[in-house]
């Protein structure tokens, strides 16, 4: 398929270029001839053009889980979300702690994705949290190392794991709850959970190992990423990091920007890990998100089965779907609103993700038409997943072509 984008906003170097732009079925260049010459069907106004996505924080679910998600069905989702590379979490079975589980993987990444895929090491076996992986045997293959799904509750064992990973030139990726603190709770511990009898999770579960780590950071010198950050004391541990040196950096999702506990239902499609908090904790991390102290956006995509997310929000699975609606919502409701330039969302999605975990595969390029409205339909996603809080969402920027590698891994080139 060829195509010419006319007028298209096109990112380069930070800031963003009107040009006409001829796209002929691998490559992307800057078009001088006569516009007028070209079949009206294949010319696309109101487009912008940017590199890859890249998202740190992706559920593949494959092996072991593959009737929730593949790592097929995963990438060609993520495609059609303008991504070209993803970090694939472990709480995989087998786990990747080991060179024998984490070729297991490596072999399914090699025959099915159709973008890059970067896999996590666990930091410790089976994520059970009793013995460190065996890092230096998988650290050559894997992206970082987390226990993505659990916090590591043990502080000497974290510290280890700290030590090790610096040695070897890799992060730890941190899934921060101190289970102590959980107390059989599944959504916050807001205002929500009191009027509906639901058993919440306090915010401390979060932000207070966080702070712990931070301290081990200080001793060890590793780098230090934290996953999906939820509340506004994470916020201002993080910030108040940063100021002090510390090599840490974070990242958010998607629905921890745009929504909190005031929008819960009883449904299933409003619960994940960590929860929804508070109306003040979403101003924080839009705050956060806008000052530098968030320095990414990750989706957290977690895919489950009709069945897993059908029995309320007690007994439900956690988790939600986003790798196929992150940028249209954040572009409708941030860059749309003036809120936030579309540089800064493409620094959040892009560039800063691929920088901090060494990312340095060709990023390709994607393709959104931004005047195009419509309505967030689960049953038009690629992913095995369908459970998502927006639902019925009005956004704008649908995607129209997504190229890693030199071809074309997403296209909905139709006027």
């Amino acid at each position: 398929m060829k195509a010419l984008f006319r007028n298209a906003k096109v990112y380069e170097n930070g800031v963003m270029k009107q040009l006409n732009m001829y796209f002929d079925g691998g490559s992307l260049a800057p078009f001088t001839g006569d516009v007028s010459s070209f079949d009206p069907s294949f010319v696309f106004d109101n487009t912008v053009i940017l590199p890859g996505l890249c998202d740190v924080h992706v559920h593949l679910r494959e092996p072991g889980f593959s009737y929730k998600e593949t790592i097929k069905s995963g990438t060609m989702a993520s495609a059609r979300g303008g991504y070209t590379a993803v970090c694939s979490m472990p709480n995989l079975k087998p786990t990747p702690d080991s060179r024998e589980n984490l070729d297991a993987q490596l072999d399914i990444i090699k025959r099915d994705a159709v973008i890059a895929v970067y896999p996590y090491g666990t930091i410790t076996k089976c994520e059970a949290g009793i013995e460190l992986s065996d890092m230096e045997e998988i650290a050559g293959d894997v992206i970082a190392f987390s226990d993505d799904g659990k916090g590591v509750q043990n502080e000497e064992m974290m510290l280890e794991a700290m030590e090790r990973s610096r040695a070897l030139d890799k992060l730890i990726v941190a899934h921060c709850e101190d289970n102590s603190l959980l107390r059989g709770g599944y959504i916050h511990d807001g205002e929500y959970a009191r009027a509906n009898g639901h058993r919440g999770i306090c915010s401390e579960s979060e932000w207070g190992p966080i702070a712990r780590d931070i301290e081990l950071v200080k001793k060890s010198g590793c780098g230090y990423h934290v996953c999906h950050i939820s509340t506004k004391e994470s916020v201002d541990v993080i910030r108040r990091a940063k100021a002090e040196g510390v090599n840490i950096t974070c990242e958010t999702g998607p629905h921890y920007i745009l929504l909190d506990d005031s929008y819960m239902q009883e449904d299933a499609r409003f619960k994940m890990n960590p929860p929804l908090r508070s109306p003040e904790d979403r101003e924080a991390i839009l705050a956060g998100v806008l000052d530098g102290t968030i320095d990414m956006i990750a989706t957290d995509h977690a895919p489950h089965s009709k069945e897993e997310k059908s029995l309320g929000l007690e007994k439900s699975a956690m988790g939600v779907v986003g790798i196929e609606t992150a940028f249209p919502l954040l572009y409708t409701n941030l860059v749309k609103t003036g809120i936030m330039s579309l540089e800064r969302l493409v620094e959040l999605m892009s560039k800063n993700p691929r920088e901090r975990f060494g990312i340095k595969s060709d990023p390709g390029f994607t393709v959104f038409d931004i005047s195009a409205e419509y309505e967030i339909d689960p049953e038009e996603f690629l992913s095995k997943g369908r459970s998502t809080p927006f639902v019925g969402e009005r956004v704008y920027g649908r995607c129209l072509l997504t190229v890693y590698g030199g071809k074309s891994v997403y296209e909905n080139l139709v006027n």
